[in-house]
């Protein structure tokens, strides 16, 4: 390992500043006592040579911004408050500690702040599923692997921060740092991981898409057309679906101008062999019943609800099990949670795929949003609202400004 000229100053300072203190207490408990405690500090990157240095060569903070979640709700502004002055974290050995770049914003980020992922969790607590950037710090063991000024994505809880510890099992190396690879992280792998397992696609079979131009929904599309699929894709303005069949959908329904029900009664009587549905309500309701024989409908959500307080918009299943059996037709939920066996191999595929030019990822920064680009934590706020009123095509992401503001 090289070190530059401010790392070997700092190595030679950390070593005599060591050697003092292990003189002035030799024998006074185990060897890491003399550091205040029984429990050894993790070292990171491997030597005390670079500790808390990024790849700029400049300090991290010794504070930082992040939004964390201070009340159950379904209302993400009253749950959700920015913290000024939060501890930058402190990565431990098999850890790296990321400057965030890009984070993703999901319609569950909702369901997240209302705490119906996991009941036993009480507030504060943090919140943001996924995040790109740079490794500015890591653990020993995690420096066999990485190394500060490396670019990785990641899946972890804690994304909405200046700063994220991610375990670095769950980071993926990327070329670069672009928004564009953030949008495979949960949307992308969510698309293929379902439609792979679950889907069963093949050949001249008919998907419908809901809520198609949207973060997973593009992906959805896409994927089903790689598998020489007949693709239908509902949306809610004429724009989307210009997007639609830029990507490679056959047939865009803009359900504010059209009645999907009966465009898919008239052009496709046999009906609809899979269904990826993320909306819920009205329009599960519709998939149910546009369902073919030995039809699949994959849920992967039910955005429509989210903001309730239950959760849920209601639909019509006093007559689901009737349908099903008539048609010998299925549900299928999809929780990715439930996939990470799949995970890599699916971020893997889907990396190539965009990096030979297959496939389109498409990015939402709110520059076409009322109060523009989101930019900074506290445009979090902002996406959010803009992604329920279902402006986005493609997936929203926010960009958080590389800045330094105070040194360790």
């Amino acid at each position: 390992m090289s070190f530059n000229t401010k790392s070997s100053g700092l190595l030679r300072c950390w070593g005599s500043r060591f050697w003092r203190r292990r003189r002035l207490c030799p024998l006074e408990g185990p060897f890491w006592s003399c550091f205040g405690g029984a429990r050894p500090r993790p070292i990171v990157d491997m030597s005390y040579s670079r500790h808390f240095l990024d790849f700029h060569g400049s300090s991290i903070p010794s504070s930082m911004k992040k939004l964390v979640v201070t009340k159950l709700s379904s209302n993400f502004q009253e749950a959700v408050a920015l913290r000024q002055d939060a501890p930058v974290p402190l990565p431990g050995d098999g850890d790296l500690l990321v400057r965030n770049r890009f984070i993703g914003i999901n319609a569950s980020d909702i369901n997240y702040s209302a705490g119906r992922y996991d009941t036993s969790v009480k507030p504060p607590f943090d919140v943001g599923f996924e995040g790109i950037g740079d490794v500015v710090a890591l653990g020993l063991s995690a420096s066999a692997r990485y190394t500060v000024g490396q670019a990785v994505a990641y899946m972890t809880p804690g994304s909405f921060a200046e700063y994220t510890v991610v375990p670095a099992k769950q980071a993926v190396l990327l070329p670069s740092v672009k928004p564009e690879f953030l949008t495979l992280m949960v949307s992308g792998t969510t698309a293929y991981i379902s439609l792979k397992e679950l889907g069963q696609l093949s050949e001249g079979k008919k998907v419908l898409v809901t809520a198609a131009s949207g973060g997973t929904g593009q992906f959805a599309v896409q994927l089903s057309k790689k598998a020489k699929c007949h693709v239908i894709g509902t949306c809610s303005s004429d724009e989307k679906a210009g997007f639609l069949k830029s990507i490679g959908c056959d047939h865009p329904i803009n359900y504010k101008t059209e009645n999907v029900a009966a465009v898919i009664k008239r052009d496709y009587p046999e009906g609809m062999d899979v269904v990826y549905e993320s909306v819920g309500g009205k329009m599960f309701d519709l998939a149910v019943n546009s369902l073919a024989t030995k039809g699949r409908l994959i849920v992967i959500g039910f955005i429509s609800g989210y903001q309730n307080p239950t959760g849920l918009q209601p639909v019509k299943a006093e007559m689901l099990p009737a349908k099903l059996l008539k048609k010998s037709a299925s549900i299928q939920g999809f929780f990715l949670n439930h996939y990470l066996s799949e995970y890599k191999m699916a971020m893997e595929h889907l990396l190539k795929m965009y990096e030979s030019g297959e496939l389109v990822c498409e990015v939402d920064l709110g520059d076409m949003s009322p109060e523009g680009k989101f930019t900074g934590l506290e445009s979090v706020f902002r996406a959010v609202d803009y992604m329920y009123m279902g402006k986005n095509i493609g997936k929203i992401v926010v960009e958080l400004p590389n800045s330094v503001n105070s040194k360790l």
